[in-house]
């Protein structure tokens, strides 16, 4: 006997049908100019090589490499067949000729790799998690190519990016990790987002977990550690966020930017021993936060579905950019150009440059208005002439 999925034939509720119904209207909007793929998008990275190309990974366990300006998909990567979370490429090769390697967490609790250039699979890291893996990044240490993972498992596991042998494991999260950062200040220069690849002896290592802590850690290429600001009390995580801490960022003064699922975004001072300064408010979970320096913004991703533009030295939203239809799960800063991913399927592009910004403002108070307008409209003068009216009252009157 054959099973429907089809939503329409299982009985919604009146509220969930509307919200069907709102989000099919939605889902035609151009704004952003959406690029749209097959599958949910769960993860967006910088392709360090061109700056016109991203990566994202999909819910239907593959990757790929996306042209903003055209759409094209340049590159397509496959095998795994479950949804992957996170990506991360290898740190610049040490010759030109050298291909980068593209690396990809799987809820199958393993790390994928691809060669960049020619999209063939290469080794298939396993054994370090007992669940999914949700964070990756990857950066050279002592001469070494280290790939570090968090998983769902709570455990962050350090890793020979170029034999696939697991290094060592660090605990200390009860719940699953779900950001990596590295620290700036640990690295002297040379890093962009934590995300790219770095050189050193030791770094330090951010992690951002759902049971609400962020823990620090110093990493070598042979053993790791958690850290601790007093060797009499041992380590203590930085307690900013009452639930998941979703995504970490450091700004250009290596202060620490976090997005929650307690419904804000804040910025953590270091030279305050990580206190809050600044706390972004928002309706619904906060996925995401990136920083861009040029313009003094702080850009947001939120479960709302809408992508947030704050004013980094107030803290007041300045605009919010519409589009997704669905949670925004991702955002990557390309120079002036914010793109966005969501498990709509799709990849947008909003401009951060000055006047169009500005513009983008002006037409959304312009259509908030409009919408004020029609709620509020005063019913039409009657075409009816003063003695046409009495006249129709006075026959309406005999009809009783």
């Amino acid at each position: 006997m054959s099973r429907s999925t089809d939503p329409g034939h299982f009985f919604q509720t009146t509220a969930s049908l509307s919200e069907i119904t709102r989000k099919a209207q939605k889902s035609t909007n151009t704004h952003g100019s959406p690029i749209r793929l097959p599958s949910k998008i769960l993860s967006i990275g910088a392709d360090p090589d061109d700056a016109g190309r991203v990566y994202v990974a999909e819910a239907a366990g593959t990757a790929r490499r996306v042209v903003l300006e055209t759409g094209e998909i340049s590159a397509l990567y496959t095998g795994p067949a479950a949804p992957l979370t996170s990506l991360a490429l290898s740190p610049s090769p040490t010759s030109s000729a050298a291909p980068r390697t593209l690396y990809a967490g799987c809820w199958d609790k393993t790390i994928w790799s691809w060669n960049a250039t020619t999209r063939a699979p290469l080794r298939r890291f396993t054994g370090g998690h007992t669940d999914f893996v949700k964070a990756l990044l990857c950066l050279r240490l002592g001469g070494r190519d280290i790939l570090v993972s968090g998983g769902a498992d709570g455990a962050i596991v350090v890793w020979d990016a170029r034999s696939g042998e697991k290094l060592y494991r660090l605990m200390g999260h009860v719940r699953g990790i779900l950001s990596l950062a590295v620290d700036p200040a640990s690295l002297g220069s040379g890093i962009e987002d934590g995300r790219s690849g770095v050189e050193g002896e030791t770094v330090t290592l951010f992690s951002g977990s759902s049971d609400r802590e962020t823990r620090r850690w110093r990493l070598t290429a042979s053993a790791g550690n958690e850290l601790a600001d007093d060797a009499a009390t041992g380590p203590v995580p930085i307690l900013a966020h009452e639930t998941s801490v979703n995504a970490l960022r450091f700004d250009a003064d290596a202060d620490l930017w976090t997005a929650s699922a307690d419904k804000s975004a804040k910025c953590l001072v270091r030279d305050r021993g990580w206190e809050a300064d600044t706390t972004l408010p928002h309706p619904d979970f906060v996925r995401d936060v990136v920083v861009d320096e040029e313009g003094g913004w702080i850009v947001t991703a939120c479960r709302d579905e809408e992508v947030r533009v704050w004013e980094r030295g107030t803290g007041k939203l300045y605009h919010t950019f519409s589009g997704h239809f669905e949670e925004v799960t991702g955002l990557l800063l390309v120079g002036r150009m914010l793109v966005s991913v969501s498990i709509d399927a799709t990849v947008r592009k909003w401009s951060l440059a000055p006047q169009d910004l500005q513009a983008a403002k002006l037409e959304a108070e312009k259509a908030r208005e409009g919408e004020v307008v029609e709620e509020k409209e005063e019913p039409k003068e009657s075409m009816l002439t003063a003695e046409e009216e009495a006249e129709l009252a006075e026959l309406m009157d005999d009809s009783d």
